[in-house]
């Protein structure tokens, strides 16, 4: 079963990286346990030596994601976190990232309370404005950290704009494409240098895997980032691979109905009185919109919104609703809805980055998109 770079996205999401299993002709690839595997002499084997090193299935799916992202090479970890946490490790003591003043909390956690007390610096800065970003820059400034659309303010970045701007200082952009998935955004098109992923979300979209993802095109970066892989040995288990890979298969049409839903979720809250300001990317007024339309191929479906009663009907409301879940994460086929400053976005409280308690953030599945109108409606009634 062949597959081309020329391939459209769906049939690369079905086919690379994707053999029929040489024995059987199995069409799904197949799930492998083994920790270790027979070498022919020392030094001579088919390619896999040790499963933290390297596993066939887990190879399979790093092939097929790093296709999807247009990128020379993907490396799969257990979490989005331990992706993130490799790639900043490329960083020195004393080397200082930027990035934006909305971004999720686990990434900050990381960066403050992780990376920051062993030497690494950090500021956060509006990345939507380019003197915003000048005027936080230092000569130790290695690395622009975007997230776009943002978690969960849904602020958009113009991600060719910001890698122009680091590229002339000689600093790396590393894009956080979760949200957008590389269906409907693709990072390393526009420059970036590196695209991280928490796979727990759309890419497996089924809230049954926690996954993570870095995804390059260079060469050298790359080799760095499997070091780190194997040395510290993050690496997803041969059944988390099958089940993100299998999710991989049908990403784009669950995209397109996440998104057809948000649409239609976004309607009923513009127009409903209990809230105070819709936060979507498609909406005209939304800044960023433009941009979105620009770097986008959809708009998706992660919403947000204040609510006019503030905190107070913020948190009455995500406990009103019967199917909008009230938990944390994102991205699966049931729809979520969350109070971020208090879940998500808790460990950002008492800092620069703390998120406005009236936020509610939605993450929009595939239900019958009239259900979930109307689950809303009735839960926002009860908190005008």
């Amino acid at each position: 079963m062949s597959q081309s770079g020329n391939d459209g996205f769906e049939t690369r999401a079905i086919h690379a990286g994707q053999v029929p299993e040489p024995v059987a002709g199995a069409v799904v690839s197949p799930i492998s346990l083994a920790t270790t595997f027979a070498q022919d002499a020392v030094g001579e084997h088919a390619g896999f030596e040790y499963a933290r090193t390297d596993n066939p299935t887990r190879r399979a799916y790093e092939l097929c994601l790093a296709s999807l992202e247009g990128a020379a090479h993907g490396l799969a970890f257990a979490s989005g976190m331990a992706a993130e946490d490799a790639v900043l490790r490329l960083l020195a003591p004393g080397d200082h990232v930027l990035l934006p003043n909305d971004v999720y909390g686990g990434t900050y956690r990381l960066l403050d309370q992780v990376l920051g007390p062993a030497g690494l610096a950090w500021t956060a800065a509006d990345l939507t404005n380019l003197d915003a970003l000048s005027d936080c820059w230092r000569d130790e400034t290695r690395l622009v950290w975007i997230e776009t659309p943002t978690n969960p303010a849904l602020t958009v970045i113009d991600i060719a704009a910001v890698v122009a701007f680091a590229h002339e200082r000689s600093a790396r952009v590393v894009v956080d494409n979760t949200f957008a998935t590389p269906y409907l955004q693709q990072p390393l098109e526009l420059r970036a240098d590196v695209v991280v992923h928490s796979a727990t979300k759309y890419l497996g979209g089924h809230s049954d895997v926690v996954g993570g993802f870095v995804a390059t095109n260079d060469d050298e970066l790359a080799t760095r980032v499997r070091f780190l892989q194997n040395a510290v040995g993050a690496v997803p288990s041969p059944f988390d691979c099958y089940l993100v890979l299998r999710g991989l298969k049908t990403l784009a049409v669950r995209m397109d109905r996440h998104a057809e839903n948000a649409r239609a979720v976004v309607d009923l809250l513009v127009a409903h009185p209990a809230v105070d300001r819709v936060l979507y990317p498609g909406l005209p007024d939304h800044l960023g919109h433009d941009i979105a339309r620009r770097q986008m191929r959809g708009f998706g479906a992660m919403v947000s919104f204040l609510a006019a009663g503030g905190e107070t009907a913020a948190v009455a409301l995500v406990s009103k609703t019967r199917l909008f879940t009230l938990a944390e994460s994102l991205g699966a086929v049931e729809s979520l809805i969350e109070h971020p400053a208090r879940m998500t976005h808790a460990s950002a409280a008492d800092s620069p980055l703390a998120v406005d308690p009236a936020l509610v953030r939605l993450s929009v599945g595939l239900e019958t998109a009239g259900d979930l109108v109307e689950d809303l409606r009735q839960a926002l009634d009860a908190v005008v």
